[in-house]
């Protein structure tokens, strides 16, 4: 009988199932029994197009880790979602003539049925869909916390406005003037809009990041977004009238170089200070600005306009021309900048492109100022007061300075800005609020939610620019609130960011009805101990959830001031493309390999091959289910650790299925007999150590496994247990506590192999439900190491002797070796270096 993944793994699938056995414990001797592990997956968007073998690669780690912790004797949460609001379920109801519900669902339970079918012990009976209305109730909840507190406000203000979609994006969501997700075109539209004011809580979430485990490149991508900057406010003058505008700068110790000054083409000062001369020019670049993306692209030539006024130096009285130039935002500092070009290369590429002064402050460039800016440190050189001071101490000095007569003070600023919250679509949650006659929001009564979505003819924009929302008829737009006021209801939705802000929260008690979450599962389960996900959710998802949890804790809902304590991000799973001279794409089962070339199998047509994102549109997306249809779930669940460390970009290839596949086989012929379907007759109920080597083996297998699974080298923990197998395979005997030992080892990784051959050999009780072995340091030491022996630091030899042999016995054992008998020929060394365990060094 041989090893049949079709008939074993649905099988163990429907026992897990029947008897939940991964469900979480909810009662509170059981939480009280056993201390807690909460590892989370970053939940996945159902898109039309199911999952490709990409996408289980994060889970099939948590996987791991959960059933580990279970057999250490965790209570573990480990659930699965659905983030199901968002642009791709709309625009697929638009082509497609569905509700987006309708779409939703049937994702959904594709993604469900793919899931499933790897064996992952999540705890179902959690499951959620943030578009579930029994969800977003809770979504719009606390929205309405925000809002109570002032962080949810509405503001006119310029927009990235997507015409192709019909809804205003973030700044987040573009990049170089395009969605980032559908490379649609934007432009800036003035807008009112819903705003949370995510600034207020800027330096909490910059300080916080010092105290997570997470990977140091994310926690500097979110300490770049947030952009501490600490310098100075400096107040210029308008020249000829009364107006003044504040600059922020981080470069005080340079305002002697200043030699001109820019403001935003959206500065409220362009209009009054302009002159009649320069109005044209000036109306012209405000208007083609307006319709540009904030800030451009990065190496987009520098643009501007004089604006004919002048503001007034504010130590030397000088005069400096005013410009504006859209290189300066608005929304960043003042919307105002003292320009520097001689030290700032923004500045720089501006004065040079216009033919403005450039004035050197800073001594010690290797280059002209005139030719490039000099950003480093130097002395100050024709700063008056400032001159020979280094930078540091010339900017303390400044604001001394500014300070003491009044023209300006010391400030933090930042790059953060608040996080445009609404969105011009269908498909999100509804905004709980009321707009009523005099112009007031007023918030829809907590016993009033959820605000469901309406029905609607049309998932588009009205045609006079409104939100789908919009078309709802008046039954659901007209709100008479408890105490008789009239009001209608906001039409925008919520962006997608938010019901993934807080989803975590919801998996601890998914089925209360009386509030999100109840105070004693959330004092048990948080923080989240293990959060797995793609690394591009760096700033958005992890910044908008931190900040919400924030403000939850404020609130008191809460009792951690973040949610995720350890994260890690998974590299990305590639895949190899066929492509012929013409640029048409060939899926991979029509190609073949012939004396190391890729050629079309029916014609032999050479065709080049590449490694890329998997792409439907470069046929090379593999799907999990046909894996699972040749190779099984357990060999699938392998390949995606074992082809290389976790948070590596690797490349999917089909024969590394096969090799782990046959290791499986291998595994499955320790138990049993294939030629009969029995156990095999070289199991022994003799004591392990009668298998000396192979009880040594396994020890230090489970020791191996242990410790790499734990740190998420899930790579090496199997090449461990290939190690194993091979040995067993080669022992005479099997003693059956060793075997049942090490299939508790291999349980985490291959779990349906593991429960069958337990159930053989005549366990009760599920072997997901078993306690982790325990090993012995004794015996997962070697008794014996590889020493190296080198003369004049050159490896001649490697001997092997007792790991524990003292310093004085491997240089009497390195010094009789063959090699360095060989290589000395007869003379004596100088020196012998001992470096117990690793090495022997002669020196002659």
């Amino acid at each position: 009988m041989r090893y049949d993944p079709a008939v074993i793994e649905p099988k163990w699938q429907k026992v897990w199932e029947d008897r939940r056995s991964f469900r979480a414990p909810t009662e509170p001797a059981e939480l009280a029994a056993r201390p807690k592990y909460y590892i989370l997956d970053m939940f996945p968007y159902p898109s039309g197009a199911g999952l490709h073998v990409g996408h289980p690669e994060g889970y099939t780690g948590t996987d791991v880790l959960a059933r580990l912790k279970r057999m250490q004797g965790f209570n573990v949460l480990h659930p699965m979602g659905w983030d199901a609001f968002g642009l791709p379920a709309e625009r697929a109801a638009m082509r497609e003539n569905i509700h987006p519900a309708v779409i939703t669902q049937r994702n959904v339970d594709t993604f469900r049925r793919q899931i499933k079918r790897l064996g992952f012990s999540y705890d179902w009976a959690r499951e959620i869909s943030t578009a579930s209305p029994d969800y977003y109730r809770w979504t719009q909840w606390i929205f309405l916390r925000l809002f109570e507190r002032g962080l949810a406000y509405v503001a006119e203000m310029p927009v990235n406005w997507c015409p192709a979609l019909g809804t205003v994006l973030a700044n987040e969501e573009v990049k170089d003037g395009k969605y980032v997700e559908t490379g649609d075109a934007v432009e800036r539209r003035n807008m009112q809009q819903w705003m949370l004011r995510i600034t207020a809580y800027a330096e909490r979430l910059l300080a916080d990041l010092d105290g997570l485990d997470w990977p140091d490149g994310v926690k500097d991508m979110q300490r770049n977004w947030i952009g501490k900057s600490v310098g100075a406010e400096i107040t210029f003058r308008v020249a000829d009238c009364d107006r003044s505008f504040p600059v922020f700068t981080t470069r005080p110790d340079t305002l002697f170089g200043a030699t001109y000054c820019v403001l935003s083409p959206e500065h409220p000062l362009v209009g009054e200070i302009t002159s009649p001369a320069q109005r044209a020019a000036v109306t012209a670049y405000v208007v083609a600005a307006a319709a540009k993306v904030e800030g451009g692209t990065a190496d987009e030539a520098k643009t501007g306009v004089a604006t004919g006024a002048d503001a007034i130096h504010p130590v030397t009285g000088v005069r400096l021309p005013i410009w504006i130039a859209d290189y300066v935002l608005m929304s960043y500092g003042h919307g105002a900048i003292m320009a520097v070009p001689a030290h700032d290369e923004r500045d720089h590429a501006f004065a040079v492109r216009f033919s403005l002064p450039i004035r050197d402050v800073v001594s010690g460039g290797t280059v002209d100022v005139q030719e490039a800016a000099h950003v480093g440190d130097g002395r100050l050189v024709s700063s008056q007061f400032l001159d020979g001071l280094d930078v540091e101490t010339a900017q303390a000095r400044m604001i001394e300075w500014l300070e003491a007569n009044g023209k300006g003070t010391a400030r933090v600023q930042y790059r953060l800005r608040d996080w445009l919250f609404s969105r011009q679509r269908y498909w999100g949650e509804p905004i709980p609020v009321v707009w009523l006659a005099d112009g007031t929001a007023a918030p829809i009564p907590v016993d009033q939610l959820p605000v469901a979505l309406p029905a609607v003819d049309e998932y588009r924009p009205t045609a006079d620019g409104k939100p789908p929302l919009a078309r709802a008829g008046d039954d659901w737009l007209v709100v008479t609130l408890p105490d008789g006021r009239v009001g209608v209801r906001e039409t925008n939705t919520m962006p997608q960011w938010a019901g993934s802000c807080w989803y975590y929260l919801r998996f601890l008690d998914p089925t209360n009805d009386d509030a999100p979450w109840s105070r004693e599962t959330e004092q048990y389960w948080m923080p989240v101990d293990l959060y797995v996900g793609g690394v591009e959710h760096a700033v958005l998802h992890l910044l908008y959830a931190r900040f919400w949890h924030k403000v939850l804790y404020d609130c008191r809902l809460v009792h951690t001031s973040e949610p995720f304590q350890r994260l890690f991000n998974q590299g990305m799973i590639l895949a190899y493309s066929y492509q012929d001279a013409r640029g048409k794409y060939y899926h991979p089962s029509d190609v073949e390999e012939r004396d190391g070339v890729s050629v079309l199998r029916t014609t032999g047509e050479r065709l080049t091959s590449q490694i890329e994102k998997m792409s439907k549109s470069r046929l090379n997306v593999v799907s999990p289910d046909e894996v699972i249809d040749q190779y099984g779930a357990d060999a699938m669940r392998l390949y995606e650790l074992f082809m290389g460390p976790l948070a590596q970009v690797k490349p999917w290839q089909m024969s590394g299925v096969e090799g782990v596949y046959r290791f499986l086989q291998r595994a499955w012929r320790l138990v049993v007999d294939e030629r009969n379907g029995e156990l095999s007759a070289r199991l022994s109920g003799a004591a392990p150590a009668s298998e000396t080597a192979l009880h040594r083996a396994l020890h230090q297998t489970i020791e191996k496994v242990l410790v790499d699974s734990e740190a998420l080298r899930f790579n090496t923990a199997i090449a461990q247990m290939m190690v194993f197998v091979n040995e067993a395979t080669a022992s005479a005997t099997l003693p059956r506590a060793i075997v049942r030992d090490f299939l508790r080892v291999l349980s985490p990784y291959a779990p349906h192999l593991a429960e069958e051959l337990w159930a053989r050999l005549g366990e009760p009780e599920l072997i997901a439900h078993a306690t982790w072995p325990a090993h012995d340091p004794a015996l997962s030491v070697d008794d014996t190491i590889e020493l190296v022996i080198q003369v004049n630091g050159k490896r001649r030899d490697a001997i092997t002797v007792p790991h524990d042999a003292d310093a004085a016995t491997l240089e009497r054992l390195a010094l009789a070796s063959d090699g360095v008998v060989r290589t000395l020929e007869g003379k004596a060394p100088r020196k012998v270096i001992v470096v117990p365990g690793r090495l022997v060094n002669i020196v002659v």
